[in-house]
C-alpha cells in the first residue's frame, strides 16, 4: 500500500503553539508528501492567521468548527482528510527533523493500522517542563506506557502522538466523547476489531506541555478518574498495576503516620525510592535543579492519579453510579 499521510491536529485557543508546531513542519527533513489538516475547536484566539502564514510552505487544510472536544475534532479532521494514513498531534508538540521518514520506515517493515510514538523533553523547555516530562515518561513512574519501553505488551498509543489507518478510523468510528481516556478507549476497541498496535521509538516528538503544578495536578486526577470507567467498558483490560499510585499515595501518608510513633522502616523505603527517581533524573536531565522538580512532579502525578482512581473506582464499582452522570467533566456532548 502506497501511504499518503495527513496529520491531523486539533487546537483549542493556542495559536503560539501551532506557530512552533509548524515552524517543526517547515524544517522536516523528508521527501515524502504529506498534508496539514488544523480543526480549530470553537476558540476564541483563532490560529488561522498563523495557518496562512505557512500556506506558501505548507500544504494546510484549516476548518473551524464548535467546541466539542478534542477526540470529536480529530475524527472531524479525518473525515476531511485526503490521506489514507492520519497521524494525529496534540498543539503542544514539536516534531524532530527525522519524525516523518521514521515512521515510514517502520511501517514499511513492519505495517500496523494503529502505532504510537513516545514524548521527549526539548532543550528549550522549562525545568519544571522537564521534570513533568521525567515523571510522566520514566520507568521508575509509569513502567514505560507511554513509549520508553519497546517491549510494551500490546502497547497503546497517546493521542498527542499516534498514527492510524484510513481503514482503521472507518471501521472503529474514531474516538468517543470520553477525555481524557479517549486514547486508550480506541486502542482497545481497535484491538477487539482485530488490529494490531505497536510503539516505534524512534518517532518521538517534543511534548511542550504549557503547566502548572496546578494544572499538571488536575490533569493526572482525570487521568485516575478515566481508568475505572474504562475498566468498567472493557474489563478485559483490568491490571493490578492501576492500583500502584493509590497505593503508593496511601501507603506514603501511612509511613508518615507511623514515623512519629517509632515505626520507620516503612518511611525509609519511600526515602530510597525518591533516592533512586533522583539519580535516574539526574543522570537522564543532568540537571540538579530538575532532578528535585522531578521528586516533586512525581509526588503531585502519585497523589493525583491515585486519588482520582480511588474516587472513581469507589463511584463506579461500590456506588454503580453512571459515569456519564457522576463525572460530566470528563464526557462532551455529543454534537
Amino acid at each position: 500500500m502506497q501511504l499518503q499521510f495527513s496529520f491531523i491536529i486539533p487546537v483549542y485557543n493556542r495559536p503560539d503553539e501551532i506557530q512552533e508546531l509548524l515552524q517543526s513542519f517547515d524544517a522536516l527533513e523528508t521527501n515524502l508528501p504529506y498534508e496539514i489538516v488544523i480543526i480549530e475547536d470553537g476558540s476564541t484566539k483563532s490560529s488561522k492567521t498563523v495557518a496562512d502564514s505557512y500556506k506558501n510552505k505548507l500544504n494546510i487544510s484549516y476548518f473551524f468548527k464548535e467546541n466539542s472536544g478534542p477526540g470529536d475534532s480529530r475524527n472531524f479532521g479525518m473525515q476531511k482528510a485526503k490521506g489514507n494514513y492520519f497521524i494525529i498531534l496534540d498543539s503542544d508538540c514539536i516534531l524532530p527533523k527525522h519524525y516523518l521518514n521514521e515512521v515510514e520506515k517502520s511501517l514499511k517493515a513492519d505495517y500496523v493500522d494503529c502505532f504510537g510514538g513516545p514524548d521527549a523533553a526539548h532543550q528549550s523547555f522549562t525545568n519544571l517542563q522537564k521534570a513533568i516530562n521525567f515523571s510522566m515518561t520514566s520507568f521508575i513512574t509509569t513502567g514505560g506506557i507511554r513509549g520508553k519501553k519497546s517491549s510494551v505488551d500490546k502497547f497503546q498509543p497517546r493521542s498527542f502522538n499516534m498514527g492510524l489507518s484510513k481503514k482503521a478510523f472507518e471501521a472503529s468510528k474514531g474516538f468517543g466523547r470520553i477525555h481524557p481516556g479517549e486514547d486508550p478507549d480506541l486502542s482497545i476497541r481497535l484491538w477487539n476489531l482485530g488490529f494490531k498496535t505497536k510503539l516505534i521509538p524512534e518517532a518521538y516528538v517534543y511534548h511542550k506541555r504549557r503547566i502548572s503544578w496546578k494544572t499538571f495536578y488536575k490533569q493526572v486526577n482525570k487521568f485516575g478518574l478515566v481508568r475505572p470507567i474504562l475498566n468498567q467498558w472493557h474489563p478485559q483490560t483490568k491490571k493490578l498495576t492501576y492500583w500502584f499510585p493509590t497505593v503508593f499515595s496511601t501507603g506514603l501518608l501511612v509511613s508518615i503516620l507511623l514515623f512519629f510513633i517509632g515505626f520507620k522502616w516503612l518511611f525509609f523505603t519511600y526515602i530510597l525510592y525518591f533516592l533512586v527517581a533522583f539519580v535516574m533524573a539526574l543522570i537522564s536531565t543532568k540537571s540538579l535543579g530538575v532532578s528535585i522538580l522531578s521528586l516533586m512532579a512525581i509526588l503531585v502525578q502519585f497523589l493525583g492519579y491515585g486519588y482520582g482512581f480511588l474516587k472513581s473506582t469507589f463511584a463506579v464499582s461500590v456506588l454503580n453510579k453512571k459515569p456519564e452522570l457522576y463525572f460530566p467533566q470528563l464526557f462532551f456532548k455529543s454534537k
